[in-house]
């Protein structure tokens, strides 16, 4: 029978011990969308907003959010990461930014916190800088894509269909 890994023989909440576990490679892909209007993409594309470049400050928030993974959930374990990567890819046909994240090491737990918590900051800091012309914005399907390393072995997310709402 599955059981939650963060409960202790009480139920109560407990940090993972990774003491005895062993050092693998371990690596994590997220994604995640914000859907807003054409006009709002547009902005976006040409640099037109005024509080700045909006995919290079929402890296650099993606980048910040994996490394502060283990203050922001309680029960993370605090990781030196080897690498984080924070991508964008425009998708103008569906009014929407494509955030996908990367973060690897060489550790004793896994990155799919990590990951997820860059494509969600990421998501957010594109809302924070659009929301001035654009409040009805939304971020959605934020995901683990793929999971690799570790005594779990390797997870793969099946294929979505194109709008993940």
């Amino acid at each position: 029978m599955m059981s939650l890994t963060h409960t202790n023989d009480e139920g109560k909440a407990s940090m993972v011990d990774v003491g005895d576990k062993d050092v693998t490679r371990r690596e994590a892909r997220a994604e995640g969308f914000v859907v807003m209007k054409p006009e709002t993409l547009a902005l976006v594309a040409d640099n037109g907003l005024k509080k700045g470049d909006v995919l290079a400050v929402a890296r650099i928030a993606g980048i910040q959010a994996a490394k502060q993974c283990g203050n922001l959930i309680p029960l993370c374990h605090p990781l030196m990461l080897n690498f984080i990567g924070v991508e964008f890819e425009l998708e103008p046909e569906q009014n929407r930014i494509r955030i996908e994240t990367c973060c690897r090491l060489s550790g004793k737990t896994g990155v799919e916190m990590e990951a997820l918590a860059a494509a969600s900051v990421a998501a957010l800091t594109i809302y924070d800088m659009c929301k001035a012309v654009d409040k009805d914005m939304r971020i959605e399907g934020v995901r683990v894509l793929e999971k690799s390393g570790g005594k779990s072995g390797h997870y793969q997310a099946e294929q979505q269909a194109e709008n993940p709402s």
